[in-house]
């Protein structure tokens, strides 16, 4: 019975749901007033402390997404230091031509450019956390000061459901374009494929995509609706032609004409047509209907490969021409059968006539 009428007077001075502190504070003194008070003045005490812990929690998190940004920054940087290094030692001697030369400082603004653009994403990154630590910090302190949070978060959950459903294309494309960027999938200046369009990219946003295709339309393409891209600049590209020649023609005489020119324009290193590795004469590709296919693969500088391979199949021609070497083409055989004229009734008559 005692201890029915303890717990009963601590109901009365802490509430259904006494705190520790104003339990431990009514079982030393045993007045409810103290009690009451003793809990009042701990609840800030405990926001205090979740504040803290959420303040040391962000700078835990900002710390990680600096490092990782950091990292991306540095790959990125060493690129640059080594085109900067190009550029550098052309300006002291001879080195690169003008169009490497510009090419090459276009790659360093490229590269500047990226480098702004994660900073960027690592700054959303960064609020993005923040907003989430210290809403939940928030919300526990709420707690504190017996808010209830109940109906609040059937809100809020309703609100998120609304916007969800009439935002989600919204949400898709601005998180595949975070996972753009921080993949480094393409950039400013890149060549890509995705899909119904082909073309260079003018600017890369969270949301959408800037494809300028070869006939100079701007498409406006959402990031979420980009399935696959296919960078046709990165790193390098790669020239490939397939030279067809006829059935009588040498194979070996064929490819080392083929082989002489390529290697030709890789000696000359040519600013728009820059050729990194020797060419290679991959062999007999296929055999067709009318000609065999001789396959010829050039590393080229990245966007390059375009030029260079048409400026390969103007000297291919010329030095095919040369070599007597014939490049089938289809042709079509005609035959036109005629027959003699019939007599005429006239002359029919007059030769019966005669006789």
């Amino acid at each position: 019975m005692s201890s029915y009428l303890i717990a009963q007077s601590v109901a009365d001075a802490c509430g259904v749901d006494p705190g520790s502190v104003c339990g431990l504070f009514y079982d030393l003194t045993g007045s409810t007033e103290a009690a009451r008070f003793a809990d009042l003045a701990a609840r800030p005490v405990k926001v205090l402390i979740i504040l803290f812990l959420a303040w040391i929690i962000n700078r835990i998190a900002r710390r990680w997404l600096d490092r990782l940004v950091e990292g991306w920054l540095s790959r990125r940087s060493e690129v640059a230091e080594a085109l900067s290094g190009t550029i550098e030692a052309d300006d002291d001697g001879p080195g690169l031509g003008e169009a490497a030369l510009e090419r090459a400082r276009r790659m360093v603004d490229q590269q500047e450019r990226s480098g702004q653009r994660t900073r960027t994403l690592g700054s959303v990154l960064r609020s993005i956390s923040s907003i989430v630590i210290y809403g939940l910090a928030v919300m526990m302190s709420l707690g504190e000061f017996d808010v209830n949070l109940g109906p609040l978060i059937a809100g809020a959950g309703i609100v998120g459901v609304a916007v969800g459903f009439g935002a989600q294309s919204l949400v898709r494309d601005f998180l595949s374009g975070v996972f753009m960027l921080l993949e480094d999938q393409y950039g400013v200046g890149d060549v890509v494929d995705v899909g119904d369009t082909v073309g260079v990219v003018e600017e890369v946003k969270l949301r959408t995509t800037q494809v300028r295709d070869i006939s100079g339309t701007l498409w406006h393409i959402p990031n979420g609706q980009i399935a696959r891209v296919a960078n046709l600049t990165q790193d390098w590209g790669q020239a490939v032609i397939d030279v067809e020649v006829a059935y009588d023609t040498d194979i070996s005489m064929a490819m080392n004409v083929i082989k002489e020119v390529a290697d030709g324009l890789w000696r000359e290193q040519l600013d728009s047509f820059t050729i990194t590795q020797e060419p290679t004469m991959a062999g007999v590709q296929a055999f067709g209907d009318n000609s065999i296919a001789l396959r010829l693969m050039v590393r080229t500088e990245p966007g390059e490969q375009f030029g260079t391979a048409r400026e390969l199949r103007k000297r291919l021609k010329f030095a095919l021409d040369d070599a007597e070497i014939e490049i089938p083409f289809p042709q079509r055989t005609i035959w036109v059968r005629s027959q003699p004229d019939s007599a005429l009734p006239g002359e029919a008559g007059g030769s019966s006539n005669s006789g």
